[in-house]
């Protein structure tokens, strides 16, 4: 789901002055759909609707308004069914058709909300699971990012924020875990150490509401990172990829120019074959074949009818050949 806050929202703290849209992922069952519920209401109540979308193909109801909803437009079923998938697979692979075209994040500040369980990453390899989720999405949409522990109202989640900055009491936890799975979360929490030191954490409950003004405050500031950071690498890409498609249609008009040109130059190669330099002698042999044009171009004696003096030697030549040939059929007829 999307959720885009107001821009008077941030005004009010500080923040920039254009909307700042707002990515909310997380795992199936973290309150994802009461978060933006929550989310909305709250904005609503202050006076500054937000533009929802909803990229939740698979949710069967949504409790909050949407302006999009991409369910009108996506059937999960069908891509399940097209490729084979199962329900999460399903939904992954709708939103793949999203975000591949969204570029929404090259005209407004664009802020990454994973919402995370915390009822139930209590246990240490459950959390380890939730943090290499996040780092993953993290490293895939290359936006700030705001981790939202759900669900305080059943357990606070300092004992998480506490593995998270301290490596040793994430260790002591893990040692009352003896399974192999234990031993690769071990291994592996050693490589989320500069993921962890950078990372905005807030606890809030979707179902209470609380945590919500410590949550602007995150926003505010990963919207600023956005302009600071972001929005200049940003503009950066999005000027190669114009210089590059430019180039690519530069070099496409180049090689139909070429294209063009030796279809030119074999067509005017087939007319020149069609009529080829003779040689005097070859005139001789072909008088009459030319074109009048021609002719009329090259010949010396223009006071001379061609015509005329051809048939009167044609003449005499048909006759006779005529009466050799009627002599020979009444002899042979006569025998």
């Amino acid at each position: 789901m999307a959720a885009s806050a107001a821009a008077a929202e941030l005004q009010a703290s500080g923040g920039p002055r254009h909307p700042v849209c707002l990515l909310v992922l997380g795992m199936a069952g973290s309150g994802k759909t009461t978060f933006v519920q929550r989310l909305t209401g709250h904005l609503h109540a202050q006076g500054t609707p937000p533009y929802v979308i909803n990229l939740d193909p698979a949710v069967h109801e949504v409790p909050f308004p949407a302006n999009i909803d991409i369910r009108d437009t996506v059937k999960y079923k069908e891509v399940m069914k097209q490729y084979g998938l199962g329900p999460n697979g399903g939904i992954v692979t709708s939103l793949n058709l999203f975000a591949t075209r969204f570029d929404q994040a090259s005209s407004f500040p664009t802020v990454v909300i994973y919402v995370m369980d915390t009822s139930r990453s209590t246990n240490p390899v459950t959390f380890m699971s939730n943090m290499l989720y996040a780092c993953s999405i993290l490293y895939k949409t290359k936006l700030p990012f705001i981790v939202v522990m759900n669900k305080t109202d059943i357990i606070d989640h300092s004992f998480a924020v506490e593995w998270m900055q301290d490596f040793e009491a994430f260790q002591d936890a893990l040692n009352q875990e003896t399974t192999y799975v234990s031993n690769l979360t071990r291994s592996m929490s050693l490589v989320l150490d500069e993921f962890y030191s950078s990372l905005r954490v807030v606890g809030v409950s979707a179902v209470l509401g609380t945590g919500l003004d410590e949550l602007f405050v995150q926003v505010t500031s990963a919207a600023e990172e956005y302009e600071r950071e972001y929005r200049p690498e940003y503009e950066r890409l999005k000027k190669s990829l114009a210089n590059a498609e430019s180039q690519q249609q530069r070099e496409q008009l180049e090689r139909l120019r070429k294209d063009m040109g030796s279809v030119a130059l074999d067509a005017g190669t087939a007319k020149d074959s069609l009529s080829p330099v003779l040689h005097p002698s070859d005139l001789i042999l072909t008088r009459g074949t030319l074109d009048e044009e021609d002719e009329e171009a090259d010949s010396d004696t223009d006071d001379i009818d061609h015509r005329v003096t051809e048939e009167s030697h044609e003449e005499p030549a048909f006759q006779n050949f005529m009466q050799e040939s009627m002599a020979q059929y009444w002899k042979r007829n006569n025998k």
